[in-house]
């Protein structure tokens, strides 16, 4: 029974799936400001969450440090299974973000959490959140660099409290409810919170509910994953028109609370560049076919897939040049 218990918890961390980026995201927007007591809290809050990794400041896949001011960088953004806000256990949400800074954009990828992979260091494959629980952030960076074949220059880490606490300071976010639905709260609680059809005006509680809900949905997890989108842009609408200063430094206080990373203050005042491409963030999708092994569930991912998407982030962090398919080239008339 404690079993199944841990397993429903797990699921709404997907609530978090990708609204990790928002952590970052909202601090990028507010930077826009120069208010003193801001930097004050923007710069205590990195200087209290720096977690440096054992390899350094660069992954092994880089022949120098990158500068976000001026380079190309990727970031892992984890959502954490964890009470306890010690920032362990299993990664229950999963993002890849990288950042160009020549075009301003930003590519996002969400990982499945039961992505089938190779875990370096591990006999066999298994599910990419495991990584986590068996090495740490060192494995699960080595884990998604071996599959894209790139760098992972720097991650975020938090947990599903700081999701909540956010959205509380934003004073709510506003989304279309699509019908009429009862879920459990954070702690569980089963039908504790009832969202009615139209548009609401939802605490952080209520957005989590609104966000983790799969089998109420008719179209089940790309039901769920359309209104995650949808939070993401309220935040997004919410955080950019903020004039609060107070509401703030509420955010401030909560990543301080529940976040871990590598990005110095300096790295996120260099990524405020990107504040115009925040509404405009490609979305990419991992395809794959959901499996059964020994019992368990796996996400089992299509080679092309991957390869795919290699390239893509390859090309985005300007790693290689993609040539123009054949079909795009103007034609060259001959010469005799």
């Amino acid at each position: 029974m404690a079993h199944i218990k841990k397993r429903k918890t797990r699921r709404r961390k997907k609530a978090l799936l990708r609204m990790l980026l928002l952590v970052c995201v909202i601090s990028f927007v507010a930077v826009g400001g120069t208010a003193t007591y801001f930097i004050y809290k923007l710069s205590n809050v990195t200087a209290n969450t720096q977690v440096e990794l054992d390899r350094g400041d660069k992954s092994e896949r880089r022949e120098q440090p990158v500068d976000p001011s001026k380079d190309n960088i990727s970031v892992l953004i984890l959502g954490l299974d964890d009470r306890d806000g010690e920032l362990r256990g299993r990664t229950d949400a999963m993002l890849l973000a990288t950042f160009n800074k020549e075009l301003g954009s930003i590519k996002l990828l969400n990982i499945p959490r039961d992505s089938l992979v190779e875990i370096p260091g591990r006999l066999n494959r298994d599910k990419i959140n495991h990584a986590h629980a068996f090495g740490g952030l060192e494995m699960t960076i080595n884990t998604v660099e071996n599959l894209f074949d790139i760098p992972v220059d720097y991650y975020v880490s938090l947990n599903f409290i700081a999701f909540m606490e956010i959205i509380d300071a934003l004073g709510g976010v506003e989304v279309e409810v699509p019908f009429t639905f009862s879920e459990m709260n954070s702690n569980d609680e089963k039908g504790t919170i009832t969202l009615y059809e139209g548009m609401q005006t939802l605490n952080g509680e209520e957005a989590l509910a609104f966000s983790r809900m799969r089998k109420q949905d008719p179209r089940g997890d790309h039901g769920r994953g359309e209104r995650q989108q949808e939070v993401i842009k309220g935040i997004i609408s919410k955080a950019a028109s903020l004039s609060s200063i107070t509401s703030y430094g509420d955010i401030m206080d909560s990543l301080e609370s529940h976040l871990a990373t590598n990005l110095s203050f300096g790295n996120i005042l260099a990524l405020h560049s990107y504040s115009s491409a925040l509404n405009d963030i490609e979305s990419l999708t991992l395809r794959g076919t959901d499996v059964r092994i020994n019992g368990g569930y796996y996400y089992d991912l299509t080679p092309d897939s991957v390869d795919e998407l290699s390239k893509t982030f390859q090309s985005h962090l300007g790693l290689i040049e993609i040539e123009e398919p054949l079909e795009n080239q103007e034609e060259e008339t001959p010469s005799y």
